[in-house]
């Protein structure tokens, strides 16, 4: 302990790194003073655990992107995030040697002014297209510098998936060569979404039976209950009598939270295979 801390100290007081370069090798190499954490959330990790992680073979890391946007009267504006929240980590999980960014919460959802789409509605948050991509890029140019050799963009919304087929095409050339690799995994949006759909109508026997014309439906508040199902409002439909969503009724709360988990379970199942099937078809980076 004391060995790291006399290691720190000199760049914690602001000494020209320059002049210090061993100092900085020797706390980069320093051994963690306690037990590593457990996260899949790269932000709930700190800098050695990420650093040890990476060493011991950690070598990919996912880029969520969701979405802040109008969902109708139930469903918090925050849908498509809450939905990675649950999903990323069951994928990371499913790959064995992945750990999850920050979803990056802000898209593109439409011309701001005057506005169309989403933008037409209270709370929505949209980005132009340049800003976007901007943002994915430095993601992703930071998550090269720390050392991982797979770089993996999936998004849980329509609008998000021309900005990263662009980043990843962009950045794919410019780092031909490097050790570092970038795959925009399409297929957990499309046919993502689809499949899943398909999975809870064949194989789990729940459908809809009518729409009640939200942006809403019951795939989308199953995997949102996961997370949290003050989300979807469920307490206050329940005593409204509104616990339902295009004829499919969300009484009992545990098993519309097990229908989401099977759902989520499935996704990142399937997303998974895909992402391996990119790296596998990359080669050597």
């Amino acid at each position: 302990m004391l060995a790291l801390l006399a290691a720190l100290a000199p760049l914690a007081s602001g000494a020209d790194e320059a002049g210090d370069a061993h100092t900085l090798e020797a706390a980069l190499a320093a051994p963690r003073p306690i037990a590593a954490g457990e996260s899949p959330w790269l932000e709930e990790l700190t800098w050695m655990e990420i650093r040890d992680r990476i060493a011991a073979g950690t070598d990919t890391v996912i880029i969520p992107t969701g979405g802040i946007e109008e969902n109708g009267p139930y469903l918090a504006t925050g849908k498509h995030n809450l939905i990675l929240e649950a999903t990323c980590p069951v994928i990371a999980g499913a790959l064995g040697n992945a750990l999850c960014a920050p979803i990056v919460k802000f898209v593109p959802e439409g011309r701001i002014d005057p506005p169309e789409g989403a933008m037409r509605y209270p709370g929505t948050i949209s980005l132009t297209p340049a800003t976007y991509e901007s943002l994915l890029v430095d993601i992703a140019r930071s998550l090269k510098q720390a050392g991982f050799r797979h770089i993996v963009l999936i998004g849980d919304s329509g609008g998000n998936q021309a900005g990263m087929a662009a980043v990843a095409e962009r950045l794919g050339a410019a780092w031909a060569g490097s050790g570092t690799a970038i795959h925009f995994v399409r297929e957990y949006y499309n046919p993502g979404w689809s499949v899943t759909e398909d999975y809870t109508r064949q194989t789990l026997g729940v459908r809809e039976t009518r729409h009640d014309g939200y942006h809403d439906d019951i795939w989308v508040t199953a995997m949102m209950m996961v997370t949290d199902p003050a989300q979807v409002r469920f307490d206050e439909r329940v005593q409204a009598g509104l616990a339902s969503i295009n004829g499919v009724s969300l009484e009992p709360l545990a098993d519309t939270v097990a229908l989401g988990r099977a759902m989520i379970d499935f996704r990142a199942r399937f997303t998974a295979d895909a992402i391996r099937r990119a790296i596998a078809a990359h080669g050597n980076p």
